[in-house]
């Protein structure tokens, strides 16, 4: 009698490893991640920059109401020399030593006499506003910067920059554009990886319909946060001084014009064309029209008369003029820029809401307040989701595939030498989530 002997059972075939992801799969999570934290946590200095920003944005017109009766005057057909403007605001401050003059241009506007005075500090002026056409004094104010900004815009500017802390709270405002454009993108990234989803959004309700708005007020910001960002950096403490050694050695630093070297001698009794003999060279002879600034020479220098209009079409050439002959020295053409010096100036002009004058002003107010609704709305989200499982697991930079790794390192290295703030933040995120993941799977 045989005995069935049991069927061998086929050895069960081992289950393949899980592919590593690849593409914007891989790389989702960590940007996911990293805009998430970086929003949240910077986050409040956006908001500050945004509030301060839209402030500052708003100061230009805020300024000719407050000071409309140091700006404007009845209109009027006669006008007196310029020097006796000049010597009007002298005698109205003899403990002044004239600094510029920013003659009246236009019917109604007062000519501008800035002045180096002791009842201002060093870095200020003191701007005394003449009647052009009786050169009646008609009020001073402080005065600071090359754009003339006057108290209130003054206040505004120190606000938005530093927080009135002076060189310690710029801290903020680098932190602040140090990393916009890293949350600007990474929401670009995310925005688009989602976009056909975001179809579906319409209409919803709740996070969905939060994050519908988020999404579209930020894409539709995004471009001009970025320039926010970029323009911001040039004025920062650390990235600013890298930016300006990076614009040197390439070439692109903003070029000078010489005005140290003129006929006249350093010292002694010499003769001089005068403040209207200047600006008639200036607009007759070298086409220099719209608004104008006379800086007076120092000992054996030259007059330099400067276009200030930054608007577009912008006016901003200059010539060097010698007191004693009325020769013009030296003339530097704004067109004659390099590339790079242009490009900065624009885009600071921009930043600073100059480029376009109102419109350029609007768009900055508009831009503030859709960061500021676009932080509110991240916080939202993010109370909104606060009751349930984390949805940004850590071990993202794990599970990128290993060939990226090297990349990511390199960018993170170059941004920790250009943008000293950003680049310490990212290496701690990176280093921190690394590490939290490697505590995770021990467990």
């Amino acid at each position: 009698m045989s005995v069935d002997t049991p069927a061998r059972k086929a050895p069960e075939k081992a289950e393949p490893p899980p592919r590593r992801p690849t593409g914007w799969t891989a790389l989702r999570p960590l940007v996911l991640r990293l805009h998430f934290y970086a929003g949240l946590l910077i986050a409040p200095f956006l908001l500050v920059a945004a509030v301060t920003g839209g402030l500052y944005a708003a100061s230009y017109q805020i300024e000719k109401v407050i000071y409309s009766d140091q700006l404007s005057v009845p209109a009027q057909d006669t006008s007196v020399p310029l020097a006796e403007q000049v010597d009007a605001a002298l005698k109205a401050h003899p403990d002044g030593e004239l600094k510029a003059v920013w003659p009246s241009d236009g019917a109604g506007a007062t000519t501008r006499v800035l002045l180096n005075d002791p009842s201002v500090p060093e870095d200020k002026s003191l701007a005394i506003f003449v009647d052009p056409h009786t050169a009646e004094v008609k009020g001073a104010l402080e005065s600071y910067g090359s754009s003339g900004a006057l108290p209130f815009r003054a206040w505004a500017a120190s606000l938005h920059r530093d927080l009135l802390l002076g060189e310690p709270g710029r801290f903020y405002s680098e932190l602040a554009a140090s990393w916009l454009w890293v949350v600007v993108l990474g929401g670009v990234l995310l925005w688009l990886g989602r976009r056909r989803k975001q179809r579906k959004l319409r209409g919803t309700t709740g996070r969905r319909r939060v994050l519908s708005l988020h999404g579209t007020v930020g894409l539709w910001a995004a471009l001009g946060l970025l320039v926010l960002s970029a323009t911001g950096l040039t004025w920062s403490t650390w990235a600013g001084e890298n930016i300006g050694e990076l614009r040197e050695r390439v070439g692109g630093s903003t070029p000078r014009i010489s005005a140290a070297a003129g006929s006249a001698p350093a010292s002694g009794d010499h003769p001089d064309i005068g403040l209207d003999q200047v600006l008639e060279i200036a607009r007759t002879e070298q086409g220099l029209t719209g608004p104008v600034e006379i800086n007076v020479p120092e000992p054996g220098g030259d007059y330099v008369v400067k276009q200030t209009d930054r608007q577009v079409p912008q006016r901003m050439d200059q010539i060097a003029v010698d007191p004693a002959s009325g020769l013009v020295t030296d003339r530097l053409d704004f067109a004659d820029y390099p590339v790079l010096a242009k490009l900065t100036s624009w885009g600071i002009n921009a930043h600073d809401g100059r480029l376009f004058g109102l419109a350029n002003q609007l768009v900055l107010f508009a831009l503030a307040v859709g960061l500021a609704l676009l932080i509110v709305w991240g916080y939202r989200m993010w109370w909104l989701r606060r009751p349930t499982a984390h949805p940004y697991p850590r071990g993202a930079l794990r599970r990128l595939p290993p060939a990226w790794w090297l990349p990511l390192a390199a960018v993170t290295l170059l941004a920790g030498w250009f943008i000293p703030l950003l680049g310490l933040g990212l290496a701690t995120f990176l280093t921190v989530d690394a590490a939290l993941s490697a505590y995770a799977r021990r467990r």
